[in-house]
């Protein structure tokens, strides 16, 4: 799969903690956001659980684990 890129509008803080994370950070929220988008675009017919089941699968198969996705959400709460 090709890659492209896309512009996201954000606060000035979400932008300052992306571009201070590190390379391996910013691959996981860049993950979560792809995840995000296609969870998005499933049919209709597509549950909830089975939406959200798909994209934690997807997560940890590329290294995304309970314990760094915790780190991530409570950096913005």
């Amino acid at each position: 799969m090709s890659n492209a890129t896309i512009m996201i509008p954000v606060d000035t803080a979400t932008a300052a903690k992306y571009y201070a994370a590190t390379e391996e950070e910013r691959r996981k929220v860049q993950l979560l956001v792809r995840l995000l988008f296609r969870a998005t675009a499933m049919p209709v017919e597509g549950t909830l659980q089975n939406i959200m089941d798909e994209m934690s699968d997807e997560a940890q198969t590329r290294g995304l684990t309970p314990e760094i996705l915790n780190q991530i959400l409570s950096e913005h709460e």
